[in-house]
C-alpha cells in the first residue's frame, strides 16, 4: 500500500480523487492548501501525489519549485493536474520535475495507470532527479502532450537532438521551445534551413569566412556556429547537406571548433546543436547518401512530431490561434468552418493551416468565418499535387530542362530557379526527386 497525496482546491474533485486511489488499494492524504502539500512533501514519507496547479495559498509550480531548492525534501513523484490543456502548464511543470500532468477530467483508468508508473518509477529509482523544460506551443492532442513532455526532459540536458517530421509539421517551434526552456534560454537560438541555402555557400554560412576567401568574399563573415555562441543551432533540413559537407559538421560537432573558409586559425565553440529533417535518415545512410557515423551522432535525443492530420484535435486551437494573430479586428471560426478545418487531411501541415486560417482572415467579409469563406485547396497544395507525379516522358524533359538551367548558371540553384520560373523550394525538392547534385 502507498501513501498518495490529494492536493486540490476543489474539495469535490479532492473526495472524488482519494476515493478512487483508496479503491486502488492505497492510502490517500488530502489537502487543499499549497503549503500543506509542501509540508508533506518535504517531510516524506508520501510514495506519489496528484498536486493541483491552482492552490489558494501556493500553486503546484511554487510547490515544485520549493521542493527543488529543499536540501533532503522528499523524492515522491508528483503528478500534476489542472483543468486548463495548456503546453506552457506541461512543460514547465516537467521542467521543474512533475513526473506527468493530467488535464481534467481525469479517468480512473488514467490515475490507475499514471500512478502504477509513478510507484514503479520511485522503486526503480527512488532518488532520482528532476527533469526539464521546453516552450509554449498549443498541444491540445494526446500525440502532441507525449512531445511536450519529451520537450520537457530533453530541455534539462545539452544533449544533440535529432527532431522528425513531416514539412511543416512544426519541428522548428519544438527546437526553439528546447532552447526557450534550457539551460541556454538566455542566449541566442539561431535557425538555418539547409536545403534553402545554395552548396557552394552552405560551408561559409557555417563556419564563416575570412576576407578574400574567394571570389566576392570582399569582407569577413562570421558563420552560424559562432553567431549562437552560448546558445542554440538548429540546423532544419539536416538530410540536404552534401557528404562532404556532412564530414566537416561531424569533425566541429567532435573538435569543438570551426576554421572558418579560407582561415588557419580554429575558434573554439560552445553551441548546442539541433537538427531537424523531414526524410528518413536510415534511409539514407543504407543508400549511402548520409554519414552513419554522423547519424549517431545527432541521433543522441530524438523527437517526431506527428502530421497534423494524426493530432486532429490540435486543429481547431491552432487555427483560433492563427486567427487571433491574423484578424484585425477580431473575427471568429464558425461551427461549419471548424468542422471543415477537422475533416480536411492537412497534406502541408501547420504551416498549411496558417496560410489558409491568413487567407480567411483577410478575404471574409463578416465577422463570423464559415466553411465557405475556407479555402483549402490553398495554392502550395495545389501547386504539391501538381508537381507529385508526372508521366516518364514528361518527367525526363523536366529534369533535362532542370540540368540545362543549372549548367547555364554555373550551379547557382537560385538563379537556376529564376530562369526555371520557379520557386527555390520547389527547385530544390526536384533536385532530390532526380537526386541532382549541383
Amino acid at each position: 500500500m502507498a501513501r498518495v497525496l490529494v492536493a486540490d482546491d476543489d474539495a469535490a474533485f479532492r473526495a472524488t480523487l482519494a476515493e478512487t486511489i483508496e479503491a486502488l488499494g492505497h492510502e490517500p492524504v488530502a489537502t487543499g492548501s499549497g503549503q500543506d502539500a509542501l509540508a508533506r512533501l518535504r517531510d516524506g514519507g508520501l510514495d506519489a501525489a496528484f498536486l493541483d496547479f491552482r492552490l489558494p495559498d501556493l500553486d503546484g509550480l511554487e510547490v515544485l519549485r520549493s521542493l527543488r531548492t529543499a536540501p533532503g525534501a522528499g523524492t515522491a513523484p508528483v503528478v500534476m493536474l489542472t483543468a486548463y490543456a495548456s503546453a506552457d502548464n506541461t512543460i514547465e511543470a516537467i521542467k521543474l520535475g512533475a513526473f506527468d500532468h493530467l488535464v481534467k477530467p481525469v479517468s480512473r483508468a488514467a490515475i490507475e495507470r499514471v500512478l502504477d508508473e509513478a510507484l514503479r518509477a520511485r522503486a526503480a529509482a527512488p532518488e532520482a532527479g528532476a527533469p526539464a523544460a521546453a516552450e509554449a506551443f498549443i498541444a491540445r492532442s494526446e500525440a502532441m502532450r507525449e512531445v511536450v513532455k519529451f520537450v520537457g526532459r530533453a530541455a534539462a540536458s545539452d544533449a544533440t537532438v535529432l527532431i522528425t517530421g513531416e514539412t511543416g509539421s512544426g519541428k522548428e517551434e519544438v527546437a526553439r521551445a528546447l532552447h526557450r526552456h534550457g539551460m541556454r534560454a538566455a542566449r541566442p537560438f539561431v535557425a538555418m534551413n539547409c536545403a534553402a541555402i545554395p552548396r557552394d555557400l552552405l560551408e561559409s554560412e557555417l563556419f564563416g569566412h575570412v576576407r578574400g576567401a574567394f571570389t566576392g568574399a570582399s569582407a569577413a563573415r562570421t558563420g552560424y556556429f559562432q553567431q549562437a555562441e552560448g546558445g542554440t543551432l538548429l540546423l532544419d533540413e539536416i538530410g540536404d547537406m552534401s557528404r562532404d559537407l556532412q564530414a566537416k559538421l561531424l569533425r566541429v560537432l567532435e573538435a569543438r571548433v570551426v576554421v572558418p573558409v579560407g582561415g588557419e586559425r580554429a575558434v573554439p565553440i560552445d553551441v548546442r546543436l539541433v537538427a531537424a529533417t523531414h526524410r528518413d535518415l536510415e534511409s539514407l545512410v543504407r543508400g549511402g547518401l548520409f554519414r552513419e557515423d554522423l547519424f549517431y551522432r545527432l541521433n543522441v535525443l530524438r523527437i517526431h512530431v506527428p502530421p497534423l492530420r494524426e493530432r486532429r484535435a490540435d486543429i481547431v486551437p491552432l487555427a483560433e490561434h492563427f486567427l487571433s494573430l491574423a484578424a484585425d479586428p477580431p473575427k471568429t471560426l464558425a461551427a461549419s468552418a471548424c468542422e471543415a478545418l477537422e475533416r480536411h487531411d492537412w497534406p502541408g501541415n501547420v504551416r498549411e493551416l496558417r496560410n489558409v486560417i491568413e487567407r480567411a482572415s483577410v478575404l471574409a467579409r463578416a465577422a463570423l468565418i464559415e466553411a465557405t469563406d475556407l479555402d483549402l485547396a490553398s495554392a502550395a497544395s495545389a501547386d504539391a499535387r501538381k508537381h507529385a507525379t508526372l508521366p516518364s516522358a514528361l518527367a525526363a524533359l523536366e529534369e533535362a530542362m532542370i540540368r540545362n538551367a543549372l549548367a547555364q548558371s554555373g550551379g547557382n540553384r537560385a538563379e537556376a530557379a529564376r530562369r526555371l520560373g520557379i520557386r527555390r523550394q520547389l527547385l530544390y525538392a526536384k533536385l532530390r526527386q532526380y537526386g541532382i547534385a549541383s
